[in-house]
């Protein structure tokens, strides 16, 4: 009896002994699921994998025609940064392709995958300078395929450019606010950088393909990059700053040429139509004799024809009619208040005549003759 007593007392002690413990355990993974500030994964050297490679692995990719001249040019320094990890890199161009390989010398598992993606990226018209940041352990690159989410292609390319923004603004703003490069070409669009910022990249860019505006998630991003620099509100869920944007499909839906109005509704019928036989009974046809119906058919047709006669005849004189004529319009006279000095007029003329070409007057002649003469008698 003592023995069954002492057990529930024994069960209360081992659920309080389990509570703190469970605390403890959830705020470990808490505690491990952030990631602390400043940190930064320790590189992968060649004394974590001493013995190397057991087998050569290969990746090859295409590239367009278009960009034959760009590769041909900085193939060298393509080969040179994948030589500092031990992987050979060869340039095709009669097949248009490029390849890397792994050698008996390389020591990192992951370098060959890096690789991939740097050819990869160069086929799709990324430069070199920022394609090689790829080789880098904590950056990574993601290539959105984008042509198959739009069937119109009228449609596609006003989507794509919506991405990219005047003067690429959009793009720009993207690329500020995840610290990503991006690259949109042709039906894809590349993007390097961080993971955190690749999943925002990601979906930018789908949402635009399905007809968001970008300018909606820049702002969200915009909310976001605020809020995380408070340290309170890092643990705190963010939906009540966040904006609620509803999506607003407005169909303009087109008219008909001819609407129908709706009549009344009346329990009666319509009435009876008349029928021929009751029109010529109404207006006294129905008694006249075949010759007189025959008859006034033949008035009725040479009065149109009359008509039309006479609106022909009109349409032609109008040929002959003459134009009205403007009126002319009379010379205005000068006006008599302001008189011409003539006088004035003459003696500027005379003026003129005198200094021609920087000609002396006729008073500065006589004056230069007199200093002249009086030189002379000096000398004398």
């Amino acid at each position: 009896m003592a023995s069954s007593a002492d057990e529930p007392a024994k069960a209360a002690r081992k659920s309080d002994s389990q509570k703190p413990k469970q605390k403890r355990e959830n705020q470990d993974e808490a505690e491990l699921l952030t990631v602390p500030d400043g940190w930064k994964e320790p590189a992968f050297s060649k004394e974590d994998n001493p013995r190397g490679l057991l087998e050569e692995s290969s990746f090859a990719t295409l590239f367009p025609k278009y960009r034959e001249a760009y590769l041909k040019e900085c193939w060298p320094l393509v080969q040179k940064a994948l030589n500092e990890h031990h992987v050979k890199a060869t340039l095709d161009l009669i097949e248009g392709s490029m390849t890397v390989c792994t050698t008996k010398k390389t020591f990192d598992p992951y370098i060959i995958v890096r690789a991939r993606d740097l050819i990869k990226l160069l086929a799709r018209s990324v430069s070199f300078e920022q394609a090689v940041r790829i080789l880098q352990d904590d950056v990574a690159c993601d290539i959105i395929k984008i042509g198959s989410l739009v069937r119109n292609k009228e449609r596609f390319v006003k989507r794509r450019q919506r991405l990219i923004g005047p003067k690429g603004s959009t793009l720009k703003a993207l690329e500020l606010l995840t610290n990503c490069y991006v690259m949109v070409q042709g039906n894809t669009v590349s993007a390097i950088g961080p993971f955190s910022g690749l999943k925002e990249v990601r979906k930018v860019v789908l949402d635009t393909m399905k007809n968001i505006h970008p300018i909606y998630n820049i702002k969200t991003l915009m909310i976001k990059r605020e809020l995380a620099k408070d340290s309170e509100l890092r643990t705190q869920s963010w939906e009540r700053f966040l904006p609620q944007f509803k999506h607003k499909n407005v169909n303009k839906r087109r008219e008909p040429k001819k609407k129908s109005v709706k009549k009344e509704y009346t329990p009666f019928p319509p009435p009876q139509p008349e029928s021929q036989i009751d029109k010529e009974l109404a207006s006294g046809e129905y008694f006249l004799k075949a010759k007189q119906k025959k008859r006034q058919k033949m008035e009725e047709i040479k009065a149109k024809q009359a008509e039309a006669l006479t609106k022909r005849q009109e349409e032609r004189n109008k040929a002959f009619i003459p134009p009205k004529e403007k009126p002319t319009v009379k010379p205005k006279e000068a006006p008599t208040e302001t008189k011409i000095d003539v006088a004035a007029i003459k003696e500027k003329v005379k003026k003129a005549k005198a200094k021609k070409l920087g000609a002396l007057t006729a008073e500065e002649v006589k004056l230069k003759m007199e200093a002249d003469e009086k030189k002379q008698k000096r000398k004398k």
